[in-house]
């Protein structure tokens, strides 16, 4: 099977490409060779940025896909160009889109693939739902081959799943309060790429996928207060000082993670992954975040020159809890 990743060594797509090779997939990898991460040792690289079109074409030639996935797009008009792209170049279209288009809040739990797409609060979730709808309805018009994977909060050993990352880390290391959003005990899931991998990977070229949509997550609950606790004890600080601030009055002082807690974390959520183990039979995450967290947190010690603190967040952070405690 011959499967074209348009990204293919971000946080998500890195442990998709290692399993997809590593499963005799002919995998080619389109893109610019920015990442951090190395290209994986079997795959075809087609050196080009999806944007420019007209190299991207070229870098194509003549060559066809039982399965293009773009891991890269965000906006409907990028989605269109791929449709125009692809439609006669692949037998199967994969859209990573994400689970933040979920109602907000959810009326109902679990969330299954059913459940409404609808986010008022955060702008990058109304776009993903606009590329879905243009996917949808051109699967209705005209057959297109399009398959929709929603990931929810993905993670490698490179991504703490925090607003602020390595800057938090170090505040907690130094005995400075870090901030959680709430009180705390709103549940969420965080996903070992790994796991992700092991669902998404048998999805391409799976005639059951088309015209269907996923979710792939694990189905570790946690609540914000004992994320925060695992990254401390990960990094040698089992109770951090925290200051649990409302999500609303977090958006106040900085917007961009006011919208991701509006409109994504500051919601409980509870996934039902009964769909994807249909097509997948077997399908189980089997990271916990305890291991995932010291995976990450021993990939920043292993060298300082990742372990980078923006002066910002702290400012932000400082005055957000003085503001708060006055």
């Amino acid at each position: 099977m011959r499967v074209l990743f348009i990204g293919g060594t971000g946080t998500i797509s890195s442990a998709c490409s290692e399993l997809a090779i590593s499963q005799g997939i002919d995998l080619f990898l389109m893109n610019r060779g920015s990442s951090l991460r190395p290209t994986p040792s079997g795959a075809t690289v087609l050196r080009a940025d999806i944007s420019d079109r007209g190299r991207a074409r070229e870098a194509l030639g003549d060559l066809t896909f039982d399965a293009v996935v773009n891991w890269v797009a965000f906006h409907p008009g990028e989605v269109q160009a791929d449709i125009e792209m692809f439609g006669e170049r692949t037998k199967q279209y994969v859209f990573i889109s994400s689970a933040s288009a979920y109602q907000k809040p959810p009326a109902l739990l679990p969330i299954t693939e059913s459940t409404p797409l609808a986010n008022p609060f955060w702008e990058y979730s109304r776009n993903k739902i606009a590329c879905e709808d243009l996917l949808v309805q051109q699967y209705r018009d005209s057959g297109f081959p399009a398959t929709i994977v929603r990931p929810s909060h993905t993670y490698d050993k490179t991504r703490l799943p925090i607003y602020g990352r390595y800057t938090i880390v170090d505040r907690m290391r130094r005995g400075r309060p870090v901030v959680v959003p709430g009180d705390g005990t709103s549940l969420w899931v965080l996903t070992h790429h790994a796991d992700f991998a092991k669902g998404f990977v048998p999805l391409l070229g799976n005639p059951r996928a088309i015209g269907e949509a996923f979710h792939i997550t694990s189905d570790e609950l946690l609540s914000w207060n004992q994320i925060y606790r695992m990254i401390g004890a990960a990094a040698g600080v089992p109770n951090p000082e925290i200051v649990h601030i409302p999500s609303e009055v977090i958006a106040r002082h900085d917007s961009m993670w006011g919208d991701s807690l509006l409109g994504d974390k500051m919601h409980s959520v509870i996934f039902s992954n009964a769909k994807i183990r249909q097509v997948v039979p077997g399908f189980e995450a089997s990271i916990p975040y305890a291991d995932g967290v010291r995976e990450v947190m021993a990939w920043f010690d292993a060298d300082p020159g990742r372990q980078v603190v923006e002066q910002s967040i702290n400012d932000t952070i400082d005055a957000m809890i003085a503001a708060w405690r006055g």
